[in-house]
């Protein structure tokens, strides 16, 4: 098999100009290729006028060998590499050699089953190992009515929502499936294969950005929950996890909120960022945490159509290209650094609280990606000394400093919409020169329950802390000369964005295991090595395996 890379084609090429361009680039008869397939499609959009796509194909040829000395040198056609997922010890059929019976009596836990936890979950189930998983949300389907409630009856349940239940805090976002992670191993083609199998359409397997969208998600959460229990895995819903159980060092069990105790000897935790009073536990268990950087700003909402055209100029709409998106940087003046945070496009912002009298948002889209509107984070790094509590220069930060400074903003923010979990929001003109929003204007905010005009930035009750005002005042125009457009003065300013990642890591040891409690492996976002549904995931296939192999004597 062979890999062919850089291989252009104008936007609107015929359907059947892929097979001679791959012939005419191997300087092959077209007998002589015995077939085909497109590993990745992307797009070169930097001329508006010319949009040319980028196409990687794998082919298989008669006598590839004579063609591999023939074009040796060249640098994009090279052998395709083997993706298939492997492991230690798995089997012809896919599965691993394990079998009822064999694997130690004492059956692994998974705490959390958004992206991490269900690939953890299936991996150990693949093993043989029986997993059990303790999610302390509901079944996706109820979890999403719950979240419902909030955004129509302003009604919050703090253990179903946007951030707890099944399928984690991703179901409810735009399904991105896509990470600039190391990936040797090809993990990342073990997830996507994984949600085709559970319904995702197939061509998230090579367009170069795929995405889902919370409506699919849903139904293929419930499908990969059910392979997990065809294998012999255990999911309990509501089963919230107060207390581990410690000796020596050694973890030996987890306590329930109901009091129950399951003893376990290995166990994934598989947390949520927004899973607060767990950290808060850990903290008084002496599991090794440690304070990180995150961001924080707000989410900012322009005319689809605008950004469109700025990127695709005379081809936008066009059905390959899709709702255009933005990455965007600037480097303020006050050293802070001002980033565009997942981009939804043709999405809305949505209520993203997990906490009574606090006001979080966040950006969710749909598969067809058709609302009016594309809607993004724009945020501003900030790091433990940022938000510690103590008043100290020097020295350790406590891990937990991170969530008061989240909950402080998040508090503000639920002042400033007027207690009805409404977000305060401003048009971006108003913004920028420091004059309360008074109506709106062209551009319609879509935060649901509702958004409450006021002043972001009024001085004495600002929704953020200055620096990040000042940062952001600053970027917006900047922005502007990479999106034709962007500084919109109708453009809606919605807050406040404070999740963007966990606030704390729980370290781990290059055995995935926490530095302190032999048995106890921390994964994925919420642990602080995951950002998004895809390396989630991959962080829940690694973590899975650590496990695995040692629960059946595959590693020392």
């Amino acid at each position: 098999m062979l890999r062919i890379t850089e291989l252009r084609l104008p936007l609107n090429h015929a359907e059947d100009a892929l097979r001679p361009a791959v012939v005419a680039r191997l300087g092959i008869a077209d007998a002589q290729l015995q077939s085909f397939t497109v590993f990745k499609r992307s797009y070169d959009a930097r001329r508006k006028t010319a949009v040319v796509l980028i196409y990687t194909v794998d082919c298989e040829v008669a006598d590839e060998a004579a063609v591999r000395a023939r074009l040796g040198s060249d640098p994009h056609v090279r052998p395709a590499p083997d993706t298939r997922y492997r492991f230690v010890g798995q089997a012809p059929d896919g599965y691993y050699a394990a079998a009822a019976g064999t694997a130690p009596p004492l059956r692994p836990l998974v705490i959390g089953f958004g992206p991490c936890g269900i690939f953890a979950a299936l991996i150990l189930a693949q093993m043989g190992l029986r997993p059990i998983v303790l999610e302390r949300g509901k079944a996706v389907r109820e979890r999403t009515q719950d979240t419902w409630g909030l955004w129509r009856r302003r009604v919050l349940d703090p253990e179903s929502n946007v951030q707890f239940g099944e399928g984690g805090a991703g179901t409810f976002s735009d399904g991105k499936l896509w990470s600039q992670i190391s990936d040797p191993r090809h993990l990342t083609r073990k997830v996507l294969t994984e949600f085709v199998k559970a319904g995702a359409p197939e061509e998230i397997l090579y367009v170069a950005k795929p995405h889902i969208g919370t409506f699919r998600l849903v139904s293929m959460v419930e499908k990969m929950r059910a392979d997990i229990e065809a294998l012999g895995g255990e999911i309990r819903f509501q089963q919230r996890v107060t207390d581990l159980l410690i000796e020596d060092g050694h973890l030996r069990g987890v306590t329930l909120a109901s009091g129950e105790q399951l003893r376990a000897d290995h166990v994934v935790l598989a947390l949520g960022h927004s899973a607060r009073d767990t950290f808060e536990m850990l903290q008084r268990r002496g599991v090794y945490l440690e304070a990180k950087p995150f961001s924080i700003g707000y989410r900012i909402e322009h005319p689809q159509g605008l950004i469109d055209k700025a990127r695709f100029g005379p081809n936008a709409g066009h059905p390959l290209l899709g709702a255009a998106d933005y990455k965007l940087v600037h480097h303020a003046r006050n050293g802070r650094s001002v980033y565009s945070f997942c981009m939804c496009p043709g999405g809305t912002v949505v209520a993203a609280t997990s906490e009574p009298g606090r006001v979080v948002t966040n950006g969710m889209s749909q598969y067809s990606r058709n609302e009016r509107n594309a809607n993004a984070g724009i945020v501003v790094g900030i790091t433990p000394q940022d938000y510690r509590q103590d008043g100290l220069t020097e020295g350790p930060v406590n891990p937990l400093d991170g969530i008061a400074f989240q909950r402080y903003w998040e508090s503000r923010a639920y002042e400033l919409g007027g207690r009805s979990y409404e977000a305060p929001g401003q048009r971006l003109g108003d913004f920028l020169v420091g004059r309360p929003s008074t109506a709106w204007g062209s551009v319609l905010p879509s935060y649901k329950p509702g958004v409450h005009l006021t002043d972001l930035a009024q001085t004495g009750n600002a929704s953020l802390p200055d620096y990040a005002i000042d940062a952001i005042r600053e970027a917006l125009p900047a922005f502007d000369k990479q999106i034709a457009g962007f500084s919109l003065p109708d453009a809606v300013l919605t807050g406040v964005e404070t999740r963007t990642s966990s606030p704390l890591r729980i370290t781990r040891g290059k055995d995935y295991q926490s530095l302190n409690v032999v048995g106890l492996y921390p994964a994925g976002e919420g642990a602080g090595y995951a950002g998004g549904i895809m390396s989630a995931g991959v962080d829940g296939i690694e973590v899975a395996e650590a496990l695995g192999a040692r629960m059946l004597g595959l590693a020392g």
